[in-house]
């Protein structure tokens, strides 16, 4: 079938029958956005599927199944989207709650270390980082594609300005 056939094929299903495709969607969907995405999809797999049509069952049995099938993968995978997306919001909330909790002194100088590094150049910026979360001069240099030599120079610069940012700011 040549990109022709499968244009013109799928404009006329679409054209006789899309009507019946919202109806599907608006079953199975709450949201305009919602449907919207799912029609799109409903869409973009039916495109797909005509190249496979025989012609064995009738073009609407065709729609039908491709339609319900892909709305029902959709809901399946829409479910386990909006749970992750709960899980996140909670996580979230969490994480505001605790930016928000009393500060103390230590707090304060973390801070302080974050907004010196937040104003370093981003490649230095990163090495500080991933220095402070414990990682390895190989594994720095590995995740920045540079030699380890070249990150113990770059930290020792790096802690050189950020002592001079700390004892210019007191």
């Amino acid at each position: 079938m040549t990109a022709d056939e499968q244009e013109k094929i799928f404009q006329s299903w679409i054209a006789k029958h899309l009507g019946l495709m919202i109806k599907i969607v608006r079953s199975f969907t709450s949201e305009a956005t919602d449907r919207e995405d799912l029609l799109q999809v409903m869409l973009i797999n039916l495109w797909s599927s005509v190249v496979s049509f025989r012609g064995d069952s009738k073009e609407i049995t065709w729609i039908y199944r491709v339609s319900f099938q892909t709305a029902m993968v959709w809901v399946r995978g829409e479910r386990r989207r909006r749970k992750n997306h709960s899980i996140y919001m909670k996580y979230i909330e969490e994480q505001k709650n605790c930016i928000h909790a009393p500060i103390n002194r230590d707090d304060e100088l973390v801070e302080q270390l974050y907004s010196a590094i937040r104003q370093l150049p981003k490649v230095e910026a990163a090495i500080a980082i991933m220095h402070l979360d414990g990682l390895s001069y190989r594994d720095i240099a590995m995740v920045l594609g540079i030699t380890e030599n070249h990150v113990g120079v770059k930290l020792t610069r790096i802690r050189a300005e950020l002592t001079k940012r700390f004892t210019e700011s007191k």
